[in-house]
């Protein structure tokens, strides 16, 4: 079993324990009653690179990260130094999260919100849209047959714009012939944890004209920011940089300056 396997087999066991205490036709009528979803494509469109600053409390590959203990204050950090977006991680097992934790991040900030998840059905998609989320990751490797697509469209249904991660050249091409334009490709391989942030480099050409290409994965500092501008990369997420930084307001803003400048210059 590999590292992707044994993460999904939890996901589904607290998905069905989630479905049990709260019924579908709930969260459909939640999602109804939400405020329309904010649209994350202008701000990542204009000029310069974009950042998706990540509420993170810990991973797999590293363990604990970050005492969070406040969620909505870190991601108000994140919004005033410049973050175009905020991405909060949901999963509970590996990663600490919870859709709590969604709704005090979006009860607080006037950007968008991604929930960052193993979506593998659904509910899923309802679940995010009902707790405010304006943004859904859709991991291609978990997602077999037609479900890419099908998420896809049930996130276009609900107002969510789907974040679609590859990590590979056919994982990329199956995101891009389902229809994606907001295309991520996440240097940690999922599978076996190993990151190698040269995938974005490799991929980034393969990318349609017109698409918004975001960076995942392998950010130290900002000089690795800056070098995903310079493959091509409009958006960049970054996670553990950030929750270890001491000053998550300074850094965000520093990330930004350094790419842009590095890229001007």
């Amino acid at each position: 079993m590999s590292v992707l396997d044994a993460i999904l087999e939890g996901v589904r066991e607290d998905l069905e324990r989630r479905r049990s205490e709260t019924p579908l036709a709930e969260l459909r009528a939640r999602a109804a009653d939400a405020p329309p979803a904010l649209d994350p494509m202008p701000a990542f469109l204009e000029p310069g690179v974009s950042i998706i600053a990540e509420v993170k409390r810990r991973s797999p590959s590293k363990g604990d990260l970050a005492d969070i203990p406040d969620p909505a204050s870190l991601a108000a950090e994140y919004a005033a130094g410049g973050a175009a977006a905020v991405s909060v991680l949901t999963e509970r097992r590996r990663f600490g999260g919870s859709l709590a934790d969604l709704d005090a991040v979006r009860a607080r900030v006037e950007v968008p919100v991604l929930r960052k998840d193993f979506i593998v059905d659904p509910y899923q998609v309802w679940e995010a849209r009902a707790h405010g989320a304006d943004l859904a990751l859709l991991m291609v490797v978990s997602l077999d047959g037609s479900l890419l697509a099908d998420l896809m469209g049930l996130c276009r249904e609900v107002g969510l714009t789907p974040l679609v991660e590859s990590h590979t050249a056919d994982e990329l091409e199956r995101a891009v012939d389902a229809g994606a334009t907001l295309l991520g490709v996440n240097a940690r391989d999922l599978t076996t944890l190993d990151v190698d942030r040269s995938v974005f480099a490799r991929l980034a050409p393969l990318m349609p004209e017109g698409a918004v290409r975001v960076a995942e994965s392998g950010v130290a500092g900002p000089q690795d920011v800056a070098e995903y501008r310079r493959w091509g990369a409009d958006v960049v997420l970054v996670g553990e940089a950030l929750v270890r930084s001491g000053d998550p307001r300074a850094s965000v803003g520093r990330f930004i300056e350094t790419a842009n400048a590095q890229v001007a210059s």
